[in-house]
């Protein structure tokens, strides 16, 4: 154990804040959080076990167990893993200090990044990119002080793009010097088991033998084909994640791809020409761009190709709008809501493009209106569409209760956009 004074903040030491502390909290000030509110449950009980499967780092919890969680009981410490956006997926560890950290709302599915409740380790870690230590006082919510905690950002070993955060939370030996070297070093481990994860997953898509049937004579090995991603909203292009790792698409092609994606059963020539650019005469400009585009995903292996007659792709290709439709579907629409990253190639002047991206749009909001929860409706507020939606900023008007600080702001909200119309 190590000595309480080498766990002491730096402002008691040196009698002012840390910079990385200050700067937090002024972020903290410009988004105007309330340092006594709780933070919300972002990702309800019913529907936290589809999002944890769904989740990245599900597949690496046994490593992260055993270098964390295993020892935790009896410990006063808790061992939490978040999603990209700051989410808590897990949280385990001490029976006793998981009582209590209830009361901080520190449970699994509350939203703990800086944006929802300030400075804190898991938050902040994700905001800087890199493991922190934050202590008791350090922390911009004052219903979290006497807590202290260390946490570090997992990354996609091919890409580096933030997967999660692993943080472990509890009294003064959460914030001990050597607990950043070890989450620093679990982080490390799952990122390494991921990539290993990932070779075997390719190895044996290749390998794997074919299902026989009555009447069926097998030739060889059948080859099954890896999932494809595209990410398309809040982008001005589309984004492929394959086998053979990210591929950046032009606009164009970006366009042609969200389309066909989206229209499995296959397009015209004719029909493709429309709604990519607006007339079907422009076939023969099509088939120029098919080209370049079938040249492009054949020399990157991202793992499909687009066929012809109709315009095809040759494997499923999922969308995050599709991720984001199928929650609506299941009347997920708090983790709808959070995975909607923005507007669909809001840059595209597509005519298909433009229809997908509105019905979308128009899907989402029926859904958060319908949904009438006070909290789910303000952070639909607080997106790009919802902005300037006088009835949704109604609605929260009408859910808020008499006393909530936050009448005023919907209040200055709603009369801007009366002088506005």
């Amino acid at each position: 154990m190590s000595s309480p004074w080498l766990a002491r903040p730096f402002e008691l030491l040196t009698g002012r804040p840390r910079r990385v502390v200050d700067e937090s909290w002024a972020r903290a000030r410009d988004h105007a959080i309330d340092p006594e509110r709780l933070p919300g449950l972002e990702v309800s009980e019913d529907e936290l076990r589809d999002w944890r499967l769904g989740h990245p780092l599900a597949p690496v919890l046994p490593v992260i167990r055993k270098l964390l969680v295993r020892d935790a009981e009896g410990s006063g410490l808790l061992v939490a893993v978040g999603d990209e956006m700051g989410r808590l997926l897990w949280v385990e560890g001490d029976s006793a200090s998981k009582r209590r950290a209830e009361q901080m709302r520190f449970v699994e599915g509350a939203g703990w990044s800086e944006q929802r409740v300030g400075t804190s380790a898991p938050g902040t870690a994700l905001e800087l990119d890199h493991g922190i230590q934050i202590h008791d006082a350090e922390h911009f919510n004052r219903l979290v002080h006497g807590w202290s905690c260390t946490a570090v950002p997992v990354h996609d070993p091919e890409t580096r793009r933030i997967l999660g955060v692993i943080d472990i939370t509890g009294d003064a030996r959460a914030v001990d010097p050597h607990t950043l070297p070890l989450i620093e070093a679990t982080a490390a481990a799952a990122e390494a088991e991921l990539m290993v994860l990932r070779l075997q997953a390719q190895r044996d898509a290749g390998t794997r033998p074919a299902t026989r049937t009555p009447g069926m004579r097998i030739t060889g090995f059948a080859h099954a084909r890896p999932r494809v991603s595209m990410h398309v909203l809040g982008r001005e292009t589309g984004e492929l994640t394959g086998p053979a790792g990210h591929v950046e698409l032009s606009a164009r092609h970006s366009d042609i791809v969200t389309l066909l994606a989206w229209h499995r059963e296959g397009l015209s020539a004719a029909r493709l020409a429309e709604e990519v650019y607006g007339e079907d005469s422009a076939s023969v400009t099509l088939r120029a761009e098919i080209v370049r585009l079938r040249r492009l995903l054949r020399a990157s292996g991202v793992g499909f190709d687009i066929e012809s007659r109709p315009y095809r792709l040759s494997a499923p290709v999922e969308l995050d709008a599709h991720h984001v439709v199928s929650l609506l579907d299941r009347g997920a629409h708090r983790v709808a809501l959070a995975a909607y990253r923005g507007r669909l190639l809001p840059a595209s002047d597509a005519p298909g493009i433009a229809e997908l991206r509105a019905v979308l749009q128009v899907r989402l909001r029926e859904a958060i209106l319908s949904d009438a929860a006070v909290d789910v409706l303000l952070d639909y507020a607080a997106t790009e569409d919802g902005s300037d939606d006088a009835e949704v900023w109604t609605a929260a008007l009408r859910l808020l209760p008499a006393r909530s600080p936050r009448r005023a702001g919907v209040v200055l909200q709603l009369e801007r956009l009366a002088r506005e119309a």
